[in-house]
């Protein structure tokens, strides 16, 4: 046994064909952090969410039936980091097949953007733009999962969130947060300010917020299906607010048009990829490929880590230190990346050699995933920097009662994406083209370019021994992700915590960069140890927000959600007994 790295710390869908009748625990009224039963299981961030997929698990839907349920649902309860103009990645288990299949539905560029198209632009600026919407990819994805793998169709998938958007949902803290830290840009575009400060304030916690634009939208994407965002009217009133933004009159802001036209949306495919896939300790751990650098840089770190004879909170930073530095100079949405080679145990080898007592001093060179390895070669790369990233995504999890099982990362970037909603429709649009590096930077395999998938860090991740799943889990956060996640299955599988304790324990996020952030319960406990050894730590007060279930063997099934972080999260499941 290593030594331990941190202290522990209802919409029902009348269509769906009915199933067997089971014992259904009372629905709880405020969110629960942790659930263990049998039947099924479900954990998001939103309670509303976390029900909707529940009630379709009930009635007979599968995991896919459910996930894209509780996404529709984030769209409406979160849609400061979820919905239908945005993107994201689904993992998925198939237990009939006992295969592992993901869906890429990265946002693209538009096909007149090139590498140069944000040069000289302020980030922030490039944020809050027409600019920055990327060709939304959640819309493909639902319609690909379901099409592919699930049982409902498009239309009844989305009916637990047209009843909520119509209903309303109570205003919690962290909606009323997101909202007035946003209060200042949304005021500039007559849409946003509409829906979202109304009488010129956030709606006020305990309120009930309703989104009835949105109900609609919804509804009209079910009747019309995904057609009607991919070439029909709603995909021309999304280009229409992308050229021409919705500027309050007097706003002194400067809003760069962007540069989507109506054949990008035309074009636009979600894709299934092969997952990225690394043996550790007798289990196989699988993820995204690129465009997410999510997969790859989770892979590698594991590799590496696995290559050392001893692991602790040092090893831990500085296999993620060289795994960035990798994922940086050689992770994008380009022809040639070298993956097989980046998640080979001789590349691992030859990284985890560069690991002594002392921190390596950060930016450190990427290594050479060339095919031949020496016993401890020295990078002789240049270290490129990580660049920025939003950190409001969210993650949900999902199991069924066949053992099917998803991992679902969906976002529209920054908190409240770029700010513009589009007008009649309630919906935000993402800012995603932001995560393309800004340049200049030649070589980069992150510049924007007609038709590219910025670099993504989101790591939806599903665990398998034997065949089978045991772990699912992913996180939002930007580019913490990867060392949310990473640290997540090192505190369950290293370092002797259960599952609950994984995610409760202190974070620490060290991304190739000169400082380590960390949770003030990881500094209590680390920080003089560290220091010595050469890390510089800075506070940072909440790392990830992270969703995870476990199979604990005869069928049952324990998933859980963050007790505090973002609010905290809702986990339930279809019977406790």
């Amino acid at each position: 046994m290593r030594p331990v790295l941190l202290p522990a710390a209802a919409v029902l869908i009348a269509f769906v064909p009915a199933a067997p009748a089971v014992a259904a625990p009372a629905e709880p009224q405020q969110k629960v952090p942790v659930a263990t039963g049998y039947g099924g299981a479900v954990a998001t961030v939103d309670l509303d969410a976390t029900k909707a997929a529940i009630s379709v698990l009930r009635r007979g839907g599968n995991a896919v039936d459910a996930a894209v349920a509780a996404g529709a649902v984030l769209g409406v309860t979160e849609p400061y980091s979820a919905g239908p103009t945005g993107g994201g990645f689904l993992v998925y288990y198939d237990a009939a097949r006992r295969k592992v299949h993901t869906i890429d539905g990265r946002e693209t560029a538009p096909k007149a953007m090139t590498a140069s198209s944000f040069e000289g632009i302020p980030f922030e600026e490039g944020v809050t733009s027409g600019l920055s919407a990327g060709v939304p990819g959640t819309v493909a994805t639902w319609d690909l999962a379901l099409r592919r793998f699930g049982t409902l169709s498009f239309r009844q998938a989305l009916q637990p969130a047209i009843e909520v958007a119509s209903k309303g949902f109570v205003v919690d803290q962290t909606f009323y947060d997101q909202t007035a830290a946003n209060a200042a840009r949304f005021k500039d575009f007559t849409s946003t300010a509409k829906l979202y400060l109304p009488n010129g304030a956030p709606p006020p916690v305990g309120s009930v917020f309703r989104n009835p634009e949105l109900a609609e939208t919804y509804r009209e994407l079910g009747r019309r299906g995904p057609g009607w965002l991919y070439g029909g009217r709603f995909g021309a009133e999304i280009v229409a607010t992308v050229k021409r933004p919705p500027v309050t009159p007097g706003s002194t802001r400067n809003v760069r048009p962007g540069l989507m036209e109506l054949s990008d949306l035309t074009a636009y495919r979600a894709l299934l990829r092969e997952p990225t896939k690394v043996s550790y300790e007798g289990l196989d751990v699988y993820g995204m490929a690129p465009p997410s650098s999510g997969g790859s840089t989770v892979g590698e770190a594991l590799n590496i880590l696995q290559a050392l004879p001893h692991v602790g909170v040092h090893e831990y930073l500085e296999a993620s230190k060289l795994a960035f530095a990798d994922r940086n100079a050689y992770v994008g949405d380009i022809p040639g990346v070298p993956l097989k080679e980046l998640l080979s145990d001789g590349f691992a080898k030859e990284r985890a050699c560069l690991i002594g007592d002392q921190a390596l001093t950060p930016p450190v060179a990427p290594g050479n995933p060339d095919g031949s390895y020496g016993p401890c070669a020295q990078p002789t790369g240049i270290a490129s920097p990580t660049a920025k990233e939003g950190p409001e995504t969210t993650h949900l999890v999902v199991a069924d009662r066949w053992g099917n099982v998803v991992a679902y990362n969906l976002t529209i970037e920054s908190t409240g994406g770029n700010g513009i909603v589009v007008p009649g429709r309630g919906v935000l649009l993402n800012n995603e083209l932001t995560d393309f590096t800004f340049g200049p930077a030649p070589g980069d395999p992150n510049l924007p370019g007609p038709g590219k998938r910025p670099r993504s860090s989101m790591a939806p991740t599903v665990v398998l021994k034997g065949g089978k799943p045991v772990l699912a889990l992913g996180s939002p956060g930007g580019s913490t992700i990867i060392t949310t996640v990473l640290q997540i299955l090192l505190n369950r599988y290293d370092f002797d915590m259960n599952l609950e304790q994984a995610l409760a324990a202190p974070r620490a996020t060290q991304r190739n960069t000169a400082q380590t952030q960390a949770e003030q319960g990881f500094l209590d406990a680390y920080r003089a140890e560290l220091e010595a050894r050469g890390h510089q730590l800075v506070l940072n007060p909440e790392i990830g927000a992270a969703t995870a279930l476990e199979f604990l063997g005869r069928d049952k099934v324990q998933v859980v959600a963050e007790p505090s972080r973002r609010g905290g999260g809702s986990a339930m499941v279809v019977r406790s007994r």
